[in-house]
């Protein structure tokens, strides 16, 4: 099956080039911003026609959260229209399109894990932007699956596993948010996830059931404090530097975006119809460490 991957050089388009060695039947094809930019719709075309792909996945986005309440133009721009004009590309090609977003489009006032059919409310830019690009995906290819995700890490790129560990060791302690709670997701974790969804869509053909948002986000929730302790915790044990983390409330760290209390996501959706279960954080974080320390030394 060949795979067409826009916006390469993120967590989950990279993850997606990695995992792609594993699947022998999968074939990656990918682009990076500097080569096409999925604003320009002659670029898209272009790229999907040179590789002819079976289905296209779209994770390249918008992503820098609070400065979106600064740049609200340029976020819409790529969540949004750029998000359009990948789908309608594919829908060109007949092809089905696999798109990611967030768990942003949520205000985080339930109580429980939301499910896909929760009412959304963005409490910012980005938030909005992402929610407007479910909805124009959906209306541009009918044969679309939407991957909503949530707290990505990754051994590379900018997130907050590697942000914990630069900052360890420097004497101070770690003062981290432990109001807010989520569903911490393994980048190479989507990455197969994404694939067993394209190798099950190719394999029974495409599905009415398969279409809409599906979570995707990893199966443990924790706070960002009790994620921080456990990134400390297994990083010390392979030799990592020791780090003190406080707890701090959301009003002690102030920022320009608005984040969700909860950002739990239920991902019984995803069990049931593409029998896809990411693995426990314990395990995904130990995998992200090893790697990260592996190319350290």
């Amino acid at each position: 099956m060949r795979v067409f991957v826009f916006g390469a050089e993120g967590q989950i388009a990279r993850s997606l080039r990695e995992a792609a060695t594993g699947h022998p039947s999968i074939e990656i094809g990918h682009s990076a911003r500097t080569d096409v930019d999925i604003l320009r719709a002659d670029q898209v075309e272009k790229a999907l026609d040179q590789f002819s792909p079976r289905l296209v996945v779209n994770p390249a986005a918008y992503t820098a959260v609070d400065k979106a309440e600064a740049e609200p133009e340029r976020a819409f721009a790529v969540n949004r229209d750029g998000a359009a004009i990948v789908a309608a590309a594919a829908k060109r090609r007949d092809i089905p399109v696999i798109h990611l977003s967030t768990d942003y489009v949520f205000d985080g006032s339930k109580q429980a894990s939301y499910v896909e059919s929760d009412p959304v409310d963005p409490q910012g830019v980005y938030g909005r932007s992402k929610l407007a690009g479910e909805h124009a995906v959906a209306h541009a290819n009918d044969r679309h699956v939407i991957l909503r995700t949530s707290w990505i890490y990754a051994p590379f790129g900018s997130n907050f596993v590697r942000t914990v560990i630069r900052l360890s060791g420097g004497g101070k302690p770690l003062r981290v948010v432990d109001d807010q709670i989520g569903c911490p997701t393994y980048a190479p974790d989507v990455a197969d996830a994404i694939l067993t969804i394209a190798g099950r869509i190719e394999a029974a053909g495409w599905d009415r059931r398969f279409a809409g948002v599906t979570h995707l986000a990893g199966p443990d929730a924790v706070t960002w404090c009790r994620f921080a302790r456990m990134i400390v915790d297994g990083a010390q044990q392979i030799g990592g530097e020791r780090a003190v983390v406080e707890a701090i409330s959301t009003a002690d760290y102030p920022t320009a975006a608005r984040r969700p209390r909860n950002s739990r996501l239920c991902c019984d959706r995803l069990a049931e119809i593409f029998d896809v279960r990411l693995p426990p954080l314990e395990l995904s974080l130990a995998n992200c460490l090893r790697r990260l320390f592996e190319t350290r030394t």
